[in-house]
């Protein structure tokens, strides 16, 4: 990802595709980022006020928190007063140029506006209208507002945190926002295949409740799965009270075997062989229904050495293992900065900044950075133009 000024050349697989991004907070912006990053003409249209990440602190200019800095890149700036004369026209003047509309409004409102699907389709018929927010609009609580830890308790997911630790605590990133960006990124995509392939548009909704729950579901319905069930919902290995790090004779590590043989070796290493032809351990079925006391014995045996021992043993024996590192480490990690995760950028207004590099490699269209986040309203001129569209006419 290059991190110099504004590059005139756009590179990646979704070169030629435009999105209209009418979002706010991090959800669907960062869904357009997404896209953005991977070559999409990106034109995140905002209020006279701005998208609100553009006032969290810390700021260098008024408008450009840091938030903004990263889930803005690769897009272009429009303001558009929707609650003002023409403001809905020059709305759907740009959405008939556009390929994806993407929107967090709800339902509701955007009916107020008077830009749902019906409306939108009208001024381009073959576009894809995806639209997401809390819940599924024709559900009862389809008007109801809904942020990140709203939609972590609605899906189970405090739930599940509370079973392990005996608290109700939330995920401590906001990871149904990010989760459900990568969703609705997808589905962006499947829905502008679906319409390369037959010309038809759609409408396209992600429910963030649903969304989660179908996530938090893939492991945990498990012996709820059968019907009648064979047992209570939940993923034993996972709502273990004893799936914790382990502390090593100068640190902590997570180290994880997992086949007969990752087993039989660390048993091995720790000096009690024995163990692996107990029959509480002999097998995986055997492992499962035994979590709690397996784990009691893993943090029992990795004291016995350092975490460069414990490291050097499981490289060997092909054994998943790591230490345990503050996200200030991970990101400064030799691993991170080959790979360029967290880059040096300069911005050509507020200075020396930290990119967040695209995680995705494609070799043929690589995905990178085309332009720094933009200030507020900074091309509305520009695209307005491009579009034919002269509110003052």
């Amino acid at each position: 990802m290059s991190t110099g000024q504004e590059e005139t050349g756009r590179t990646g697989p979704l070169q030629g595709v435009r999105v209209v991004e009418l979002a706010s907070v991090i959800m669907a912006p960062y869904a357009a980022q997404q896209l953005g990053d991977l070559g999409a003409d990106v034109i995140k249209v905002e209020p006279p006020a701005g998208d609100m990440t553009r006032h969290y602190p810390p700021t260098r200019n008024p408008g450009m928190g840091v938030l903004a800095l990263n889930l803005n890149r690769n897009k272009r700036s429009v303001v558009i007063d929707l609650k003002a004369p023409g403001g809905r026209d020059a709305l759907l003047a740009l959405i008939a140029t556009a390929d994806v509309f993407l929107t967090n409004i709800r339902p509701q409102a955007l009916q107020r506006l008077g830009l749902g699907y019906e409306e939108a389709a009208a001024a381009n018929p073959g576009l894809v209208y995806l639209n997401a927010q809390g819940f599924r609009s024709d559900s009862a609580l389809g008007g109801h507002p809904a942020y990140d830890d709203i939609v972590q308790a609605a899906s189970g997911l405090v739930w599940l945190n509370e079973r392990v630790s005996g608290v109700p605590y939330f995920v401590p990133t906001v990871v149904a926002d990010k989760i459900c960006g990568l969703v609705i990124a997808q589905s962006a995509l499947a829905a502008l295949h679906h319409r390369d392939r037959t010309g038809q548009g759609q409408h396209v909704e992600v429910p963030m409740a649903d969304t989660m729950l179908a996530f938090n579901l893939v492991e945990h319905l498990a012996a709820a799965t059968l019907d009648p069930p064979e047992g209570p919902i939940g993923y034993p290995r996972a709502l273990s009270s004893q799936r914790t790090a382990s502390r090593t004779a100068d640190g902590w590590m997570c180290i994880l075997p997992y086949s007969d043989r990752n087993w039989r070796d660390f048993f091995t290493f720790v000096g009690r062989p024995e163990l692996a032809d107990e029959p509480r351990f002999a097998t995986l079925p055997d492992r499962a229904r035994n979590t709690d006391e397996l784990y009691v014995l893993v943090r029992e045996f990795t004291a016995l050495h350092t975490n460069a021992e414990w490291q050097a043993f499981c490289d060997a024996a092909s054994i998943p293992a790591a230490p345990v590192l503050s996200l200030e480490q991970a990101a400064a990690s030799d691993y991170a900065t080959e790979g360029g995760l967290l880059q040096p950028a300069e911005h050509p207004t507020e200075g020396g900044y930290h990119l967040i590099g695209q995680p995705v490699r494609f070799w043929a269209t690589p995905a990178g950075l085309h332009r720094h986040c933009p200030g507020l309203g900074e091309h509305t001129d520009e695209v307005l133009a491009e579009i034919g569209h002269h509110p003052a006419a």
